[in-house]
């Protein structure tokens, strides 16, 4: 029975899906507990989608969600989530420039901890990317306080039954730890390794690193102040 499914969100990612195939078809392979894989086709303009079909057919570990449009990334994790069905939920990029071995890393802790994040410490990006990312994290954890130094990072290991609680919007994505916090929930991050992209483009420029996540912020402070939390001490229901 398989105990995590390794969501990988993809859009116009051709260039890079049989290497997506390679390397999570053998992480999946040799990992140390049972692992399935949930492709989520972004409404592709390219050959992705006859590809994600291709790869179903031919590995059992594989599976996919398409939607009929692009809906962004968020949208296309948060489908993954809602239909997760072990008892963990994996997220990594299809770009690949993370390493699905790293995973193994990530679940040492995941006992202990309701989301383990990874952490690129030695990031392989242009000097433009790296300093828009690390301005951008620096804003979240000014409104979060999560304590995540990269909680954009494309690697993640989550407890689903925290994650399908996650009430997700456009660019929530960026705060899933602080949303996990959110819940009563522990969260830790781990360095991992990084490498820089060999196929395709990517889907994120400046506006998408710096403006759009200050905006957002303000959007998770509202979420926050509003946000309802309980517990069950007891319960009748006939």
């Amino acid at each position: 029975m398989h105990q995590l499914t390794i969501i990988v969100p993809l859009f116009n990612e051709e260039e890079n899906l049989l290497r997506v195939e390679q390397k999570l078809g053998e992480y999946a392979e040799n990992s140390s507990i049972p692992v399935k894989v949930l492709l989520v086709n972004d409404g592709s303009t390219d050959d992705s989608l006859r590809m994600v079909k291709e790869i179903c057919e031919r590995s059992s570990h594989f599976n996919y969600l398409s939607f009929t449009k692009n809906a962004g990334l968020s949208a296309a994790i948060k489908a993954g989530i809602d239909h997760v069905t072990t008892s963990l939920t994996g997220y990594i990029d299809s770009d690949l420039q993370t390493d699905p071995d790293d995973f193994e890393v990530l679940l040492k802790e995941i006992d202990s901890y309701q989301l383990v994040n990874g952490y690129r410490n030695q990031r392989k990006d242009s000097f433009k990317k790296n300093l828009s990312s690390t301005i951008a994290n620096n804003v979240r954890n000014l409104f979060t306080r999560d304590g995540m130094y990269d909680t954009g990072c494309p690697l993640k290991v989550m407890h689903t039954d925290y994650a399908q609680r996650i009430p997700f919007f456009k660019g929530l994505h960026r705060f899933l730890p602080a949303m996990i916090m959110l819940q009563g929930g522990k969260v830790i991050q781990i360095p991992i390794r990084h490498y820089p992209r060999v196929a395709g483009t990517a889907k994120f420029g400046l506006r998408n690193r710096l403006i759009k996540p200050l905006i957002d912020c303000f959007g998770y402070l509202w979420m926050k102040r509003n946000y309802i939390h309980y517990e069950v001490g007891e319960k009748r229901l006939d």
